[in-house]
């Protein structure tokens, strides 16, 4: 599994980039597609307190040991395709042993959401004609507020509460 980081882009620009790359990045890493994911955080780079956000993107590429003899290659390749998105690129390599990397896929559902298998909820449209209640809808509260606790005690009252542990405040 290679997973490419990229922080100080938004995750729009990274999930078109996916779309588009993932299958040359891919080859040039000598993996399968399936193999590479995206990890884009909604995130901003800072540096000396001011944002660098799509000024400065910080590019990590964690991969197995078996892709190293790729980095340069790869690195090229994504300094070169990304720099249409951010003025500076820094791209950094991390390799793990195959041996520490452990998976479960769930053979009863696809591997991936593709597009044609997503469900897109689609919001409810606003119209003019729907009317919006400008009123003060916390009118006459304190009042209904006061009306529902006499009609409680006057229950109370009525029922002539026997519980000694009740908090009612009357006589028991």
């Amino acid at each position: 599994m290679v997973t490419i980081s990229i922080y100080g882009l938004d995750q729009y620009t990274v999930g078109h980039y996916s779309k588009v790359h993932t299958k040359n990045l891919a080859n040039l890493l000598e993996v399968s597609e399936d193999n590479v994911s995206f990890y884009s955080p909604d995130a901003y780079v800072f540096h000396n307190g001011v944002e660098q956000t799509s000024w400065n993107a910080i590019v990590k590429v964690n991969a197995p040991e078996a892709c190293e003899v790729n980095e340069s290659k790869v690195a090229k390749y994504l300094i070169e395709t990304l720099k249409e998105f951010s003025i500076n690129l820094q791209v950094e390599f991390y390799y793990y042993h195959s041996h520490h990397h452990y998976e479960h896929i769930n053979k009863e559902y696809p591997r991936f959401i593709k597009e044609n298998n997503v469900v897109n909820v689609e919001e409810e449209e606003y119209s003019e004609d729907d009317e919006l209640y400008e009123g003060n809808i916390f009118e006459n509260f304190e009042e209904k507020l006061k009306e529902a606790a006499n009609l409680k005690d006057h229950h109370h009252e009525e029922d002539e509460c026997h519980d000694p542990d009740c908090e009612c405040h009357h006589k028991h």
